[in-house]
C-alpha cells in the first residue's frame, strides 16, 4: 500500500514522503494513528504542505534538543547512595538514577536509553555521561557520585520513627477507664 507520512516514523518515512508499506503496517498502525494517509490524487496535492509541516516540525526539535543539550552541559549533578563498609555502593548508579536527576533538574523527561555509561558506578567520585537527544546532538554531563553510610541512615530512620512515640495518651480526671467483660 502507497502511504504519504504525516510526521516522522523512525525507521519507515519522513513528513511528505509517499513510500510503499506492509498493508497491514498501514492498515493497524500508521493509518489508525494518524501517522500517514494512503496515497490519493487528493492526498497527492497535498504533498508540498506535509513537507514543509515536516520541516518546520524538524527544524524546531533540533533547536529544542540544542538548548537542552546547552542547558545539560551546564548541569551540575550529585547523586548518592549507601555505602558499605568496604567503600563502595550497595547495588549501582546506573543510568536509570542519572536520567532521573537530569528529568528533575531541567524539567523534562529525559529517557534512560539516552543516557550512555561506560559502566554502573560502583564507588563514589566525579563521572561522566553522553546524554543523545536525537537529530544526531549529544552532551555530555558530568556528575559527582556520593556515599553516605548505612550507620547514618539507619539513624535519621530511628529518630523518624522515635518522635510520635513520645506522645502520650491523657485519661479525663476523676474518671476510671471501663473494662469490658471477659466473654468466653
Amino acid at each position: 500500500m502507497r502511504v504519504i507520512f504525516l510526521t516522522d516514523v523512525t525507521g519507515s518515512g519522513r513528513a511528505g514522503e509517499v513510500k510503499e508499506v506492509k498493508d497491514g503496517y498501514a492498515r493497524n498502525f500508521l493509518l489508525p494513528k494518524k501517522l500517514a494517509v494512503a496515497a490519493t490524487h487528493d492526498q497527492m496535492q497535498r504533498i508540498a504542505s506535509i513537507s514543509k509541516a515536516g520541516e518546520v516540525r524538524r527544524l524546531k526539535e533540533e533547536q529544542d534538543a540544542h538548548a537542552l543539550a546547552e542547558l545539560l552541559s551546564q548541569a551540575s549533578l550529585t547523586l548518592t547512595a549507601n555505602l558499605g563498609p568496604t567503600g563502595r555502593f550497595y547495588g549501582a548508579i546506573t543510568s536509570t538514577q542519572v536520567a532521573e536527576e537530569l528529568s528533575r533538574l531541567v524539567g523534562r523527561e529525559i529517557d534512560r536509553r539516552s543516557v550512555l555509561l561506560a559502566e554502573p558506578i560502583h564507588e563514589p567520585g566525579s563521572y561522566q555521561a553522553e546524554v543523545r537527544l536525537g537529530q544526531g546532538i549529544s552532551t555530555t554531563v558530568q556528575f559527582t557520585a556520593q556515599g553516605q553510610s548505612q550507620q547514618a541512615t539507619t539513624a535519621q530512620q530511628a529518630t523518624t520513627v522515635e518522635a510520635p512515640a513520645e506522645a502520650a495518651v491523657v485519661e479525663p480526671a476523676g474518671e476510671a477507664p471501663e473494662s469490658s467483660p471477659d466473654v468466653r
